[in-house]
């Protein structure tokens, strides 16, 4: 399966470098994700539960990032065995490009499941697989950027500047 999409983050590519390399922000990100820890440099190891048609299952494994040029470009390669219900594998190219509005941010995804998995068919997978893009990326801009409007008014203690700024950019400021 291969996908490419791209989003706009209102945010500046090292804020969103800087995001896509924190294993707190990746776990919040990531659909399942119930534990995640290690670090760019030496990789992240994470357990994900997921449910994929009639299959569930709890998948333990690796992500490495390399070809990383900062700001710009990082592959991200990724590995998980989920026992009987088989194992999921794949990567993403992901680009960092400025932009009038703060960043582009582009991917290519290619992803390959075997075991049970496979057996669903590749429309059930490929739904999926885009599923999951979608709401980590989905996330992941909101993990940037901020909550919407009905969520800044939920704190009423926040000052004007933390309302416009998300949780990432009020660690980071």
């Amino acid at each position: 399966m291969k996908m490419t999409a791209e989003r706009e983050i209102a945010a500046t590519p090292q804020e969103v470098w800087a995001a896509l390399l924190d294993p707190e922000v990746l776990k919040a990100c990531v659909p399942g994700c119930q534990e995640m820890s290690g670090s760019a440099e030496d990789g992240f190891e994470a357990t994900v539960v997921q449910k994929v048609g009639p299959v569930k299952a709890t998948f333990k494994g690796g992500v490495t990032l390399t070809d990383m040029v900062v700001p710009e470009h990082v592959t991200i390669t990724g590995e998980g065995k989920g026992g009987a219900a088989g194992f999921a594998k794949g990567g993403a190219d992901v680009r960092l490009t400025p932009s009038e509005t703060g960043t582009t941010l582009s991917y290519d995804v290619e992803a390959k499941v075997g075991g049970k998995l496979a057996q669903l068919g590749s429309r059930i997978i490929d739904g999926f697989a885009k599923k999951m893009a979608d709401q980590f990326f989905e996330r992941f801009q909101q993990a940037v950027e901020g909550p919407g409007e009905e969520a800044v008014d939920a704190d009423p203690d926040a000052t004007s500047d933390e309302k416009k700024k998300g949780w990432l950019k009020r660690l980071v400021s």
